[in-house]
């Protein structure tokens, strides 16, 4: 499921691994790669040459990794993966505040649902566009399940695209549903991504998920219009994700292991403000 060496993330991956906050890398933030060397220290930046040089080293969704590892790692810091039928439950709650109506994308059974069929109805005082432009945030997003479900983070099933159930594969729906010509679905796909965000500590988890955003991207593009996007659109997608799924300790505020210039944390604190103000409406 995640393949670094691959379309379309090769021709991106300097990009997914830019750090916004610091104008470097992401970091690590994790010593369980640190038996490779010091350039796999819990601080050291992840680059896209050591990835080259270890074959793009092992990174893998949570369920790929060592048992050992996945306890080191809930017991440090409570990291754990919700399955893909709480994610989908949890998101058809906030559509239903949204819309006004149960059941908009999908009707949950259980541990399954059953997407809806033919094109989304949206309540007479809004629209499509307004539901794509609604921002979106999943704290310490892990492999960012809530914002795409290319497969169940608790157990690796892949899911298929029209099965999907995250925050960003509905608004991705909205956009196939509702454009008549592949540019004008990748101006709202990019608008959609645009109003999607997310943090997590670990630098894995964090490329894992910037890898699956924009994944979910290609994949919907190809499934509408059985067309690549282009290496322009590509790059913006992914300067688009490096920006808005960051890297940062949620307890501090700050990026891990460390601390940030003030100009930096009052960025920060600005963009939280911006979420509070978010919640609200």
């Amino acid at each position: 499921m995640i393949r670094l060496d691959s379309y379309p993330v090769r021709e991106v991956l300097d990009i997914l691994l830019e750090d916004k906050s610091t104008g470097k890398n992401i970091i690590w933030a994790t010593e369980a790669y640190h038996a490779l060397g010091n350039s796999f220290f819990a601080a050291s930046q992840i680059d896209v040459r050591l990835l080259n040089e270890t074959g793009g080293l092992k990174i893998q969704p949570r369920t790929c990794k060592a048992l050992e590892q996945q306890t080191e790692r809930t017991r440090k810091s409570a990291e754990v993966f919700t399955p893909a039928w709480v994610c989908n439950e949890m998101n058809n709650r906030c559509d239903e505040a949204w819309f006004g109506y149960r059941d908009v994308f999908n009707c949950q059974k259980g541990k399954t649902w059953i997407p809806v069929e033919g094109p989304i109805k949206f309540p007479e005082n809004k629209k499509w566009q307004d539901y794509v432009d609604a921002c979106r945030l999943e704290i310490t997003c892990g492999e960012a399940p809530y914002l795409v479900s290319r497969y169940d983070a608790s157990t690796g099933e892949p899911i298929l695209v029209t099965q999907r159930i995250g925050l960003l594969d509905r608004k991705l729906r909205i956009v196939s549903e509702n454009t008549v010509n592949m540019q004008q679905w990748v101006k709202w796909a990019l608008r959609g991504l645009q109003s999607v965000y997310g943090y997590e500590y670990y630098g894995d988890s964090l490329l894992i998920a910037r890898v699956n955003l924009l994944m979910s991207f290609v994949e919907y593009a190809e499934e509408r219009w059985q067309r690549k996007p282009d290496i322009r659109t590509l790059q913006k997608a992914a300067d688009i994700i490096s920006w808005n799924i960051w890297q940062m300790d949620g307890l501090t505020g700050t990026v891990p292991i460390g601390t940030v210039s003030s100009s930096i944390f009052d960025w920060r604190e600005g963009r939280a403000k911006l979420f509070l103000d978010v919640a609200k409406i």
